[in-house]
């Protein structure tokens, strides 16, 4: 893959999109498959920087903007393709700039935010059609993460909260599946993919893994992102709006282990100097597993 710089940005600009070239570009902080850069005051280019990334924008491209209109907060759509050519030979993307700071710098601290979140998810969470993406590891069967759950627990094995985490994990396993047809969910909701404004929710960014599957990956939202109490608010205003049984609610709590133990993997990675660490992710994923093994019980 081509790391991508600015120039080479400017240069894809002026060869495919000329009336967007002079805009101002900043670079922007963070990302992870794809690196972004602010294009103007409304706009942002997408540049892939992992292997698996040019087929997410793919994705992004074909879905989002269908989807993007009922959705009652911003979200980065696509507004123009860049195609791969000479000069980089993948596929980038314009999209609409989503005002806000992720969560994992700025956290949500409102409490009206969970209520807002069960809006976006339950306006989301529809049918999916016959040729929507699929992809186990963001809204699949929770048990094909049992690997994953357990490299988790066994790298943080000496940490007070690996049992209580292991006992609901058990119980989301055993919880009955998603029996509902497969529903739109974003398979990706951690704190680096939402953003904040004066400590509320007020954007969800980066719907690569945006799949058909079970909502419950999606409401492990409850424990990975907002504040201790807002989730009995969320659940409630969830619940008005969509099926929400106490099985998916089980299964929901397993999904939030494994993205608590995801987000301290990332977090370890940054403390012992090992490329792709983020000094973010730990506190975050502490803090999820403080409020999901408080809410649970365990």
């Amino acid at each position: 893959m081509i790391e991508p710089d600015e120039g080479l940005v400017r240069a894809l600009l002026r060869d495919q999109h000329p009336d967007l070239a002079e805009r101002a570009l900043t670079a922007v902080p963070g990302g992870w498959d794809n690196k972004m850069w602010r294009l103007g005051g409304d706009l942002a280019v997408r540049m892939p920087q992992t292997k698996r990334a040019p087929s997410l924008l793919r994705s992004e491209r074909r879905w989002l903007p269908l989807l993007a209109p009922r959705l009652p907060l911003p979200v980065p759509t696509p507004v123009r393709a860049g195609e791969p050519s000479t000069l980089f030979p993948f596929t980038w993307a314009v999209v609409t700039w989503v005002h806000g700071e992720p969560a994992d710098s700025t956290p949500i601290t409102s409490p009206a935010a969970g209520r807002a979140l069960a809006r976006f998810l339950a306006a989301l969470h529809q049918p999916a059609p016959a040729d929507a993406p699929r992809n186990p590891a963001h809204g699949g069967p929770l048990r094909r993460l049992r690997d994953g759950f357990d490299a988790g627990c066994a790298a943080f094995a000496q940490d007070a909260s690996v049992g209580a985490l292991r006992d609901v994990w058990k119980r989301a396993v055993a919880a009955p599946a998603w029996e509902g047809p497969p529903l739109w969910v974003h398979g990706d909701l951690h704190p680096a993919n939402v953003l904040v404004d004066d400590g509320d929710l007020c954007g969800v960014v980066d719907f690569g893994d945006l799949c058909a599957g079970d909502p419950a990956a999606d409401l492990a939202a409850a424990w990975v992102l907002l504040p201790a109490g807002a989730c009995a608010a969320f659940l409630d205003a969830y619940a008005a709006e969509r099926q929400l049984t106490e099985a998916t609610l089980e299964r929901a709590r397993g999904w939030a282990a494994v993205r608590a133990l995801g987000l301290l993997e990332v977090g370890r990675k940054w403390e012992l100097g090992i490329a792709g660490g983020k000094p973010t992710w730990g506190p975050a994923g502490r803090a999820a597993i403080q409020r999901l093994l408080a809410w649970s019980g365990a």
